[in-house]
């Protein structure tokens, strides 16, 4: 089965509620009527109701009825919101005229509502930048118990299945941290695992690159990939994690053989974390490019509830795979 069709499935099975704060965006409404449609999630989207529902008849969308509209500027729990708000970020001197500002941007009355427990996760992203989709959720929901560190991974799905898990392999970070120290390091990499689990759906064997295989070359960057492998090993014990790993020695098991005898990582590789945001980056984009491979993400990983972050250049179908994989993170959290 084709891995987004896998996640679709899971998606319906678990039947999560995501929030679509760009309730007036026509991509986003679209994509909400074929989530509905396919079952892939329980929607909720924010905005005016008249304005949604008037959308939708221009736009020949039959589904949406199904979908729940909160208005951002009039809802039974904007007072609840408000309250939570302030508790949260008095130490910050938010006072209530504050948040009964703050509240009425769809961004943050989402990230509030998972917060509360009426949503499981958020996408958007299609209309707003990175910075404004992230900054309310970095303030109300923060990063998970001993992860300080937001990253983002995507999911290549190469031509050639002997690589990775049957061609499959998660790279990391490729989208947010530019320079992690070896703490922030170990924690992409653990956070990388999660998502391995939760959305390719296989048990990760995770490689910690570096331009050096255990210790053919001696420079501080790769103490840093050292000391970040033990660290996460702390971190999960129970994590099959190997570094410093070379790309060849991670991912081709004759290279692996030579560079690192004994190893239970190197050639197997299914889960690459790249030691700076320079080299993720660059490296996905040129297996995408030159090897042909679909590129799924970034997942924003990290986050103690699902939030992710389109690009305003998405297409419907990006949003309805972001919203199906964002509720298999919600399933696996």
């Amino acid at each position: 089965m084709y891995l987004l069709d896998g996640i679709k499935l899971k998606a319906k099975n678990y039947n999560k509620r995501i929030v679509l704060p760009e309730g007036l965006e026509e991509r986003t409404l679209k994509a909400a009527d074929e989530i509905i449609k396919e079952g892939i999630a329980q929607i909720i989207l924010l905005g005016d109701p008249d304005a949604i529902n008037t959308k939708a008849v221009k736009l020949n969308l039959t589904n949406l009825d199904k979908a729940s509209i909160v208005n951002p500027d009039d809802h039974d729990r904007k007072g609840k919101y408000i309250d939570l708000m302030v508790e949260l970020r008095k130490h910050k001197g938010l006072t209530a005229e504050d948040a009964s500002k703050l509240i009425e941007d769809p961004l943050y009355l989402a990230t509030l509502m998972i917060k509360n427990g009426d949503a499981d996760g958020e996408v958007a992203g299609a209309m707003n930048a990175t910075v404004d989709v992230l900054r309310p959720a970095f303030q109300y929901v923060k990063t998970l118990p001993g992860i300080s560190v937001v990253s983002g991974a995507f999911i290549m799905i190469l031509k050639d299945s002997n690589f990775g898990e049957n061609g499959i392999i998660v790279f990391a970070d490729c989208a947010v941290h530019p320079d992690p120290t070896e703490n922030e390091l170990a924690e992409i990499a653990v956070a990388t695992a999660n998502t391995t689990r939760a959305i390719a759906g296989f048990e990760p064997r995770v490689a910690m690159l570096s331009f050096s295989t255990k210790g053919s070359a001696k420079h501080e960057m790769v103490d840093k990939v050292v000391n970040a492998t033990r660290i996460a090993r702390e971190m999960a014990p129970g994590l099959k994690i190997d570094g410093d790993l070379q790309a060849d020695a991670a991912i081709i098991e004759s290279i692996g053989a030579k560079k690192a005898p004994g190893s239970d990582i190197a050639g197997k590789a299914n889960v690459l974390v790249f030691p700076s945001l320079d080299s993720g980056n660059i490296a996905y984009k040129l297996v995408q490019r030159l090897a042909g491979a679909e590129a799924i993400g970034p997942v924003l990983q990290g986050m103690a509830a699902p939030i992710n972050d389109l690009s305003r250049g998405c297409s419907v179908s990006d949003i309805v795979n972001l919203v199906a994989i964002t509720a298999n993170q919600a399933a696996g959290l």
